[in-house]
């Protein structure tokens, strides 16, 4: 029993990161209709930026931290006008294939930048384990966790009382309605990419005092968020904390139960399962159509 509390803190732990970057994949899902592969770099950008402020500038940790995030932004709003906008117009399965390549641009140029090896910071409120019914808990899954609710519920706020939230909502519902009541849409579709980097952006920073990173952690991570995005069900911002919370507890439970070799098969095993018999995921409603 020990040893399964301990599975299951760490897959909620892992889960809470999988939902941040699941929350990404859906604010530019919902305000642009695209699924932004590119959105597992700002998952790098934000750890490797939070190192790089860190350990080269200098910066205090949490300075560094929110440094490190608000690069992850700013490079998600300079894609979104130079990549994106342009060709807005374009297929969905275009607009696809440019976030993929965005993707790869991304990645070369922060090997470049930095270097090829791994690095981590350091923990955010010291490394001493909390014991807990026999099970060790580490600070740094209680900030991911944490974290993970708190931008939930202000994700939560700024769509309901805030004017910018409620128009980019009202972008995501029905663009054309949105313009004609003068929303600039394009405009909210930026702000989405910039909100969307930035959320990434923290679950990198939160994940390397315990996973590490390194120029090339954003392809797996993405991977696994755009799977909890889909499980929850796409488009959702509950589903994608339902969702990454339960690829967490069974890749954590896989890797403990079964192996560890097997944890991403498992994962993406459970993709193609609720792909199979429930593609609108878990909280998802079917859709439609009226002939």
């Amino acid at each position: 029993m020990t040893e399964i509390l301990q599975y299951i803190v760490s897959g909620i732990s892992m889960g809470s990161a999988y939902a941040l970057i699941a929350i990404g994949f859906n604010l530019i899902y919902n305000s642009s209709g695209i699924i932004n592969f590119a959105q597992g770099e700002f998952v790098m950008l934000g750890g490797m930026g939070s190192y790089y402020f860190y350990s080269i500038l200098h910066f205090p940790l949490f300075l560094a931290i929110l440094s490190g995030i608000l690069l992850a932004g700013f490079i998600g709003i300079l894609i979104e006008r130079l990549t994106v906008r342009p060709v807005r117009f374009q297929s969905p399965m275009i607009l696809i294939i440019i976030t993929i390549g965005v993707s790869i641009f991304i990645r070369g140029t922060a090997m470049l930048l930095w270097d090829k090896n791994s690095h981590v910071l350091p923990s955010f409120s010291g490394n001493k384990p909390i014991e807990f019914l026999g099970a060790a808990i580490f600070s740094q899954h209680i900030w991911i966790f944490a974290v993970s609710i708190i931008v939930m519920l202000i994700l939560g706020w700024f769509f309901k009382y805030t004017i910018l939230g409620k128009a980019i909502l009202a972008c995501s519902l029905d663009p054309l309605a949105a313009r004609l009541m003068g929303i600039n849409v394009e405009q909210m579709t930026m702000y989405s990419f910039g909100i969307s980097a930035m959320i990434s952006g923290i679950a990198g920073a939160l994940m390397t005092p315990v996973t590490l990173t390194s120029y090339d952690v954003g392809i797996l991570l993405g991977l696994k968020g755009f799977a909890a995005a889909i499980v929850g069900g796409l488009g959702r911002m509950s589903g994608a904390f339902i969702g990454g919370i339960t690829l967490g507890l069974i890749e954590a439970l896989g890797a403990g139960v079964i192996s560890s070799g097997y944890k991403d098969a498992i994962t993406f095993g459970v993709l193609l399962l609720v792909l199979y018999l429930r593609p609108q995921g878990i909280i998802g409603e079917a859709k439609v159509d009226r002939v």
